[in-house]
């Protein structure tokens, strides 16, 4: 969700309106998949590639928000201290999100999905990425993303061990957002920023227009945002089911 490090005094408000702008586009998403479940409309979020590809699209656009976010946080000198309250606070919202899953898909509950992802890969970030030219981030980027489609071993397929991502099948789960590939679009987002920062500074230090202001801020509060938008809009939907009735 949010880049994990950045206090506020320091944000950059183009990125935070970029990420803004993905969880609104998440919003919308969950909303139309929460009309699907409750029947009032009819889609398949699993196979159809208007909604596969939105949902990639989406988890890609996070990602890359957070590479850049943790390049950011390295180049402000932001202490380890600040990084582990921040990543504790995303560890235990995967671990929530998990459990209310649970509660609900108990067929397909979320083990590893795009929170438990974001906890370990930013962990892998922070304590490798200074050793990483911007070329070896791209390279190694690259072969995350195309390791899954050359490297799968059944031993992968189960819920303990299907977090790196080299199955051979994906799991069914409501949300799964492995290592690998996603490793890849994380390390692009990271030299994506470093290079800005180098080369182009003002791109990401630049104001945005009034009306992205709101967008920016949403983006600031995007992990809170996430963890309380589908409760919200379930029960919405639930109570406006109960009214029909």
């Amino acid at each position: 969700m949010n880049d994990l490090t950045v206090p506020s005094s320091l944000r950059q408000l183009r990125l935070d309106a970029l990420r803004g702008l993905a969880i609104i586009w998440m919003a919308c998403f969950h909303f139309s998949f929460d009309l699907n479940h409750f029947g009032w409309i009819r889609q398949d979020f699993y196979r159809d590639p208007f909604w596969t590809g939105q949902r990639t699209a989406i988890v890609s656009l996070f990602l890359l928000c957070a590479g850049m976010g943790q390049a950011l946080a390295q180049h402000q000198g932001l202490s380890w201290s600040r990084f582990w309250r921040r990543w504790a606070q995303v560890a235990a919202c995967a671990v929530l999100v998990s459990i209310g899953s649970w509660l609900m898909y108990p067929d397909s509950f979320i083990s590893f999905g795009v929170l438990h992802g974001m906890a370990v890969m930013l962990l892998l970030l922070r304590v490798s990425g200074r050793a990483m030219s911007n070329r070896v981030c791209v390279l190694l980027g690259t072969v995350a993303i195309g390791l899954p489609q050359w490297v799968q071993h059944s031993f992968f397929d189960t819920r303990l061990t299907n977090w790196l991502g080299l199955v051979t099948h994906k799991p069914v789960t409501e949300d799964y957002v492995p290592v690998l590939p996603w490793l890849g679009v994380m390390l692009w987002g990271y030299a994506l920023a470093r290079w800005l920062l180098r080369a182009r500074p003002a791109l990401l230090a630049g104001p945005v227009p009034a009306f992205l202001h709101p967008v920016a801020v949403l983006g600031r509060w995007s992990l809170s945002f996430y963890m309380v938008h589908q409760p919200v809009l379930i029960g919405l939907l639930m109570l406006i089911g109960t009214m029909r009735t």
